[in-house]
C-alpha cells in the first residue's frame, strides 16, 4: 500500500477542541481527509468511503469563497483568500518592546486559470468576464493613460483553445483586486492603527518588490489602496528584476536543481501516489481531454489550478459538453488533497528537497538576508519591505524557514502571507528579535528569535557560489 493511501485509510479523528488548539499552533493536516466520527463535540465531514472529502468547504479547507464561513475558525485554511493579520485577532508579543522593521512576503490574490484544457472553450459554461477591471500599462510621463481589454471574437479559428469572455489566462480578476484591497486595509489596521508603527504610505518607508507578472504589481496596487484610499490613481514605484534572473518565482536557469527534482520524482514515494490515484486520473482525462499530455500526467498541479480558479470565483467545475459528464466536488476535493501532498513532498519532505529548495530559492534568501542586514546596520530607513509573489515563492520560503518541520506544508493559498516582524526590547538586553507571522498567527518555532540568529538561519539557505552550484 502506498504512502498516500496509508494516510487516507488512517481516518484522522480530531475533536473540535483539538482542531482549535492545532490551528493556533499553525498545524494544518497534510491532506483534506475525513477526520471525525459521531463522538460528542465532534464535527463530521462526509467522505467518499476511501477517506477523501466530498465537499469543498469544510473546517479543514475552504475552496469556494473568499469569505470563510462564520462557524469555522477565523484562521481556517481558505485557498481562495488566506487568513492574514487583522486587528480583531492580532496580539503583540508579551514583551516590553517596540516594533522597528517589517519584511512581508505574500502571494497574489484571485486570478483566472493559468492552465488551459486542450479544448478549453467546450468545458466552460460560464464566460470569464474582466470588463469590470481595467489593466493600465503605459509609459510616463508624457503618454496617454492606456489600458488593455481582452476580447475573444467568435470568428477566431482557434477559439476552441480559450474560453468565451473578456479575460486572459492567469489574469487578476476584480474579485482578486478587491481581496487585495481588503488585505491592505487589514494590514494597516494592525501595523498603523493598532501598533502605530506606520504613519503614512510613502516610498521612503515602504519598498515594494514584485515578480514581472502583471498580477503581482496589480495586487501591490490593491494593497496600497487598501492601506490608504488616497493612493488611488497615485504613482508609486514597484521594483522588479529582469525576467531571466528573477528570484521571486525563480526563473534563473539551474540544471542541477532540475536534476535533483527529477530524481526524487522517480522513486516509489512519488510514482506510487500517481498509480494509486489512476482511477481518478482516467476519469478526469476522459472528461477534459487531457489523456497523453505530459504536463497533466506528471503531477496534479494543472488540475488543482483549473479547479480552484473556478470554485473560488463561483464558476461551475468543468464539464464535457458532449457526454454531459462533469467534475464533481468529490473529485475536486480529492485533487486538492493530492495537491497538498505533492507540494509538501516536492519542497519539504522528499530526500534532497532541501538542496532543491536552496538552489532554486537561494538568490531570494540572499536578497532577504541583505534587507535584514541593511536594517541591522542602519543602512536603510525602510520600515516595510513588501514582496508580492506566487505560490512557488511562498512554499519555498516556508520550507526554508523551517515551517515544514513544525507540520507538513500545504499549497499556499491566494493571498498567503509570511511577515517577519523585528522588535527591539526596551529593557534587559535591549536586543532585536524576530517574530514570524504565518497566515495571521505566530509560528511557534519562530516567535522570538534574536535578529542575528534569524539572519543566520536565512543565510544557511544560500548555497556558496550559487551560480556555479546551479550550472556545474
Amino acid at each position: 500500500m502506498s504512502w498516500i493511501r496509508q494516510i487516507v485509510v488512517d481516518h484522522l479523528r480530531v475533536s473540535l477542541s483539538s482542531v482549535a488548539m492545532l490551528s493556533r499552533l499553525r498545524f494544518q493536516p497534510l491532506l483534506l481527509f475525513a477526520w471525525a466520527t459521531s463522538a460528542q463535540n465532534t464535527l463530521q465531514i462526509a467522505n467518499d468511503g476511501h477517506g477523501f472529502p466530498t465537499t469543498i468547504s469544510t473546517p479543514l479547507g475552504v475552496y469556494n469563497s473568499s469569505k470563510t464561513p462564520s462557524n469555522f475558525l477565523w484562521n481556517t485554511y481558505n485557498y481562495c483568500n488566506a487568513p492574514h493579520v487583522n486587528a480583531a485577532h492580532y496580539n503583540a508579543p508579551s514583551k516590553d518592546a517596540d516594533l522597528v522593521y517589517l519584511n512581508m512576503v505574500m502571494r497574489h490574490h484571485k486570478r483566472t486559470p493559468d492552465n488551459l484544457y486542450p479544448k478549453e472553450n467546450s468545458v466552460n459554461t460560464v464566460p470569464w468576464n474582466c470588463t469590470d477591471f481595467d489593466e493600465f500599462a503605459y509609459g510616463g510621463p508624457g503618454a496617454a493613460a492606456v489600458f488593455h481589454e481582452t476580447f475573444i471574437p467568435s470568428w477566431h479559428p482557434f477559439l476552441s483553445l480559450i474560453w468565451n469572455g473578456t479575460c486572459d489566462s492567469g489574469q487578476l480578476t476584480r474579485e482578486g483586486l478587491e481581496d487585495a484591497k481588503q488585505h491592505g486595509r487589514d494590514f494597516w489596521s494592525v501595523y498603523s492603527k493598532k501598533l502605530g508603527f506606520l504613519h503614512s504610505v510613502n516610498d521612503r518607508d515602504l519598498f515594494i518588490r514584485t515578480s514581472t507578472e502583471t498580477r503581482t504589481f496589480e495586487v501591490a496596487g490593491g494593497m496600497l489602496a487598501g492601506m490608504d484610499p488616497r493612493m488611488v490613481n497615485k504613482d508609486f514605484p514597484v521594483h522588479t528584476l529582469p525576467s531571466n534572473i528573477d528570484n521571486i518565482p525563480p526563473s534563473y536557469s539551474c540544471p542541477r536543481a532540475d536534476a535533483i527534482r527529477n530524481a526524487y520524482q522517480n522513486v516509489p514515494a512519488w510514482t506510487e501516489h500517481l498509480q494509486s490515484n489512476q482511477t481518478l486520473k482516467n476519469r478526469l482525462d476522459a472528461m477534459l481531454g487531457t489523456a497523453g499530455l505530459s504536463a497533466w500526467s506528471v503531477w496534479y498541479d494543472h488540475f488543482f489550478d483549473t479547479f480552484t480558479s473556478r470554485t473560488c470565483h463561483g464558476h461551475p467545475l468543468p464539464c464535457n459538453t458532449t457526454t454531459g459528464a462533469c467534475v464533481s466536488e468529490a473529485d475536486a476535493a480529492h485533487v486538492f488533497g493530492i495537491g497538498d501532498w505533492e507540494y509538501n513532498y516536492i519542497w519539504n519532505a522528499a530526500e534532497n528537497s532541501t538542496s532543491y529548495n536552496q538552489l532554486t530559492f537561494g538568490v531570494f534568501f540572499q536578497e532577504l538576508s541583505q534587507n535584514l542586514r541593511n536594517f541591522q546596520s542602519r543602512r536603510t530607513k525602510t520600515k516595510l519591505h513588501l514582496t508580492v509573489g506566487h505560490d512557488g515563492t511562498m512554499i519555498r520560503l516556508a520550507s526554508g524557514l523551517g515551517l515544514g518541520k513544525v507540520a507538513p506544508l500545504r499549497w499556499p493559498a491566494l493571498g498567503s502571507e509570511i511577515i517577519m516582524e523585528v522588535w527591539r526590547e526596551k529593557k534587559g538586553t535591549r536586543g532585536e528579535f524576530v517574530r514570524v507571522m504565518h497566515e495571521g498567527s505566530p509560528v511557534v518555532s519562530l516567535e522570538w528569535v534574536p535578529l542575528e540568529r534569524f539572519i543566520k538561519l536565512v543565510e544557511a539557505q544560500i548555497p556558496p557560489n550559487i551560480f556555479a552550484a546551479c550550472t556545474s
